[in-house]
């Protein structure tokens, strides 16, 4: 089974939650994609709901979809939100931002009931930032000198996109993308999400604790769940 059919069922399953009236917010990545591809067949038979992207790429593949769309604005409380990651760990912390969307999808997140992750077997690992470099989104104004305050926590880390190009974000940010590998990965999630988030110049990363209600694993052989607490 390969790693797209793992994201496609492991996304479809997480659609079987969506029910009429819900407000559902709309992850960003290549696993979401194919949960608003069913979201947006959903719709098209009647299902009633509205969605709350969390980027600007998210909102132009959803309306494409016929996906009734608001904002926080207007809904402020989000009954379900479906969401990928880029590593899943121990007791269900997660790395993620490599859509470049983690400001957006921790507001969402932090907004909503529950969340339910969609993954293929790839992400899973025993610890934090072994598998998957943690993004930390920073303003572009004196960037090398937090770069050097975050890399005394990781020990070293690339500005995505490069220096002559950085990719910059929907919130006009760029991204730092930290390797912990050489450290044993992000042993005490919790306290490295505080401890970068007080740095200056840093506008939030991509660890997210204690977030997630369940993910949704796509495998070689089908799905598997976890829940939080089990």
């Amino acid at each position: 089974m390969n790693t797209e059919y793992q994201k496609k069922i492991a996304a479809e399953k997480a659609t079987n939650e969506i029910r009429p009236g819900m407000v559902v917010g709309l992850g960003t990545g290549s696993t979401v994609y194919y949960a608003l591809l069913k979201i947006g067949t959903l719709v098209k038979d009647g299902l009633d709901i509205v969605g709350i992207p969390t980027s600007e790429g998210t909102e132009k593949i959803a309306t494409a979809q016929g996906i009734p769309l608001s904002t926080l604005s207007t809904h402020p409380k989000i009954d379900l939100t479906i969401d990928g990651a880029d590593e899943v760990a121990l007791r269900l912390n997660l790395i993620k931002g490599g859509g470049a969307a983690l400001v957006r999808e921790k507001i969402i997140a932090n907004a909503s009931q529950r969340i339910l992750i969609v993954v293929d077997e790839s992400k899973c690992s025993q610890v934090l930032g072994t598998n998957f470099p943690l993004p930390v989104e920073i303003i572009p104004f004196g960037w090398e000198a937090t770069q050097k305050a975050v890399n005394q926590f990781c020990g070293s880390s690339t500005l995505r996109g490069g220096e002559e190009q950085p990719l910059v974000t929907d919130n006009g940010n760029y991204i730092l993308d930290c390797d912990f590998s050489p450290v044993g990965g992000i042993t005490e999630p919790a306290k490295v999400e505080m401890a970068l988030n007080n740095l200056p110049g840093v506008v939030e990363n991509g660890i997210f604790v204690n977030r997630a209600d369940k993910v949704i694993v796509g495998t070689a052989s089908g799905i598997r769940s976890m829940e939080k607490d089990s």
